[in-house]
């Protein structure tokens, strides 16, 4: 069905008024009349639904949660008003790649190995470049949750301390020993990869005990990482997310995602409008601050074509949709 013949309703209140969408395009039309932080624009194809943008929100609630680490003792006088990790540890070129996890809800896999290697290649002083697999967490971790359709960011990484995980790229790309099994594709109206809509909802990959890239000479036992401890941040604490990351490294973040997010194209997102669509998470890679705004920058698992170059700014220091909240991470 063409998504500009499907009809839901999205509410919310501005300045005391209810505002109703009918589509994308209206959200669209709204956040840029207001001249707020951020621009919105078409992201997915015109005949996307609801429904199919729900099923890449894969970050569930669990009864598990990681301890919480004690307190770092960098000052807050040595917390910079921006830090890109990125230019902080420029020769661990996966802290600024962005994967993509296709028709599959593995968000929660994508962003822990996403956080978990870029802090693997940190820890080593950029000797180790390789990308951890979210392939054989997604497929492996059966505490996890239910693969595709949804896991748990605090279990991730309880896993990588408990099992590791071994190396592997992006899907296609023969890169370490499980590459990511889930076709890449195009959520935008045009672009080089196949179009999201014209592939069938992916199923979660079987685990495999071995290494699936022929071209890659480490044997599967002897090709694991483990974290040495896992844990979680104090609900709310800027600072010390802020001094986890230049202690460590990016971190894995969950936050709640209404419908005006998908239309994200550029500034410091903060919530408009729109129904509550589901839990996503992605990798706090920094931050700053624009026109007097302070964000997180994030890294965002549906490929570059989406939002900006696949990153997008969320705002900082009043838990933004919960992205403050729900914070994972570990020590290689």
């Amino acid at each position: 069905m063409m998504f500009n013949f499907l009809i839901f309703i999205l509410a919310t209140s501005v300045h005391g008024a209810k505002i109703h969408f009918e589509n994308l395009n209206d959200i669209i039309d709204h956040v840029n009349s207001l001249e707020t932080t951020w621009k919105a624009g078409n992201n997915f194809e015109n005949d996307v639904t609801l429904s199919s943008i729900k099923k890449l929100l894969g970050l569930k609630k669990s009864d598990f949660q990681l301890p919480v680490r004690e307190l770092h003792d960098i000052p807050d006088t040595d917390i910079p008003e921006e830090f890109d990790a990125r230019k902080n540890w420029p020769d661990c070129p996966t802290i600024g790649h962005v994967r993509d996890q296709g028709n599959c809800g593995s968000c929660w896999a994508v962003a822990a190995a996403g956080a978990f290697s870029d802090r693997l290649c940190i820890a080593s002083n950029g000797n180790f470049t390789l990308p951890l697999s979210d392939e054989e967490l997604l497929s492996c971790c059966r505490r996890c949750g239910h693969g595709c359709n949804g896991g748990y960011d605090d279990e991730a990484w309880d896993f990588f301390a408990r099992n590791g995980i071994v190396t592997g790229g992006d899907y296609q790309s023969n890169v370490g020993c499980q590459p990511y099994e889930v076709q890449a594709c195009e959520h935008r109206t045009k672009g080089p990869l196949p179009p999201c809509s014209t592939l069938p909802d992916a199923q979660t990959p079987k685990c495999k005990k071995e290494c699936t890239n022929p071209s890659y000479n480490n044997p599967f036992n002897q090709d694991h990482h483990k974290v040495k401890s896992a844990y979680s941040l104090t609900r709310g604490n800027v600072r010390e997310i802020q001094k986890e990351i230049m202690a460590h490294g990016p971190v894995e973040a969950g936050f709640t995602v209404y419908s005006d997010f998908p239309t994200y194209k550029s500034g410091v997102y903060h919530y408009v409008g729109g129904s509550e669509l589901g839990g996503h998470a992605v990798r706090i890679i920094g931050w700053g601050t624009d026109n007097g705004t302070p964000y997180w920058l994030v890294v965002n698992s549906w490929n570059t074509h989406w939002g900006d170059n696949g990153l997008f700014k969320i705002r900082r220091g009043i838990d933004e949709c919960g992205i403050e909240s729900e914070i994972s991470a570990g020590v290689p």
